[in-house]
């Protein structure tokens, strides 16, 4: 078999295995089962959704670095629509569950929201801590002048290298255009969380919640939804400059194939990768009902598995000696902008609380 025809299979094996992860795993997850067998079946389907999600964030590094090129799309852009819609899909669930018992079970309406909201907000945190790491480490490359372990004493984990060593060295232009993207999503989160204080303050709160509740009302919603879809359209562009080196353009399995393939892969990884992390959820609610963890907590656990896809595409682009820590900065950005569009859509639904406990939590 070509090495071409591998590819193809390889990518429909993860598919397959998310898709069976994502049905069985639910299915065997029931109430019905004991407990230890719901236990072990949860992390069966934890373990196999961190490996497809590992392996699709490494075709999703290879398309997009392909596509950027020929369209002249930020990669970070086509990144997060492979990486942040996880986020966003698993929020916009959680939302859906809140209204279909809003009027039968007002308290548990409450509990998804919060959910809702933790798993959108709370991953772009998780996103940001990580690319912070990522950036600390590549300062600290470049001031010793000598390739540095991503993670101390744990080469596995990848080695990034000084940038005068890379093959292509990010242009004044990436650099701006990815301090522009940052600050954007600096201002629309400010915006999001103080919108929810001044204006969200739910008058009646369930008696069992603890403190105040908050909620992200429609017209803001509709506001920052509109912001986020300008932000995107307005940094669209990339500012890489391409390599045109042939070595380094034959390594890439990609180069060969037409945009279409590539984005029907990216399409498929995003879509593997939604079904990874809709199991893995599954499981983490299995453990947290066994475990008496609480909803936002619950949510915040979910955060973190839904952007687990982002972040493994930011740490490969970081390492990547080719050069593409410009994107893995526009990346983290526009992920976080991406599920930022996904809140404003489940506050347009009216499906999104948060307590004010958990407000604190996540934003500071």
């Amino acid at each position: 078999m070509k090495i071409k025809d591998k590819k193809v299979l390889f990518l429909g094996i993860l598919l397959i295995l998310a898709l069976v992860i994502r049905f069985a795993g639910k299915y065997f997850l029931i109430d019905e089962y004991a407990d230890w067998f719901r236990g072990v079946i949860g992390f069966v389907v934890f373990i196999m959704g961190i490996f497809v999600l590992i392996q699709t964030a490494e075709i999703i590094e290879e398309t997009t670095g392909v596509l950027s090129e020929r369209t002249k799309i930020a990669g970070g852009l086509l990144q997060s629509f492979g990486t942040a819609f996880p986020d966003m899909v698993l929020g916009i669930v959680a939302a859906i569950m809140s209204l279909s018992v809003m009027k039968s079970d007002y308290e548990r309406a409450i509990n998804f929201a919060i959910i809702a909201a933790a798993t959108t907000f709370g991953s772009n945190i998780y996103n940001i801590i990580h690319a912070a790491w990522c950036i600390f480490r590549q300062n600290l490359a470049n001031k010793k002048g000598s390739n540095v372990l991503m993670l101390p004493k744990v080469p596995k984990f990848g080695v990034l290298s000084p940038m005068e060593n890379h093959n292509n060295k990010p242009h004044i232009n990436e650099i701006d255009a990815s301090i522009d993207v940052s600050v954007a999503l600096t201002i629309l989160t400010t915006i999001v969380a103080l919108s929810m204080v001044i204006f969200g303050k739910v008058a009646k709160a369930p008696s069992s919640m603890s403190g105040d509740l908050y909620q992200l009302i429609r017209p803001v919603g509709i506001f920052i939804l509109v912001c986020c879809i300008f932000t995107l359209y307005y940094f669209r562009k990339s500012e890489k400059k391409h390599s045109t080196d042939k070595t380094e353009q034959e390594e890439n399995y990609y180069r060969a194939k037409s945009n279409l393939f590539i984005i029907l892969s990216l399409v498929f990884s995003g879509i593997a990768i939604l079904f990874s992390a809709e199991a893995m959820v599954g499981a983490v609610e299995i453990f947290c009902e066994m475990l008496n963890i609480p909803f936002v907590m619950a949510g915040i656990l979910i955060g973190v598995i839904g952007c687990l896809g982002e972040m493994i595409v930011v740490h490969n682009f970081s390492v990547n000696p080719n050069g593409r820590i410009g994107d893995a900065i526009v990346g983290v950005s526009m992920d976080n902008i991406v599920t930022i569009a996904g809140a404003s859509i489940i506050a347009i639904m009216g499906g999104i609380f948060l307590g004010g406990n958990s407000l604190i939590l996540i934003f500071q």
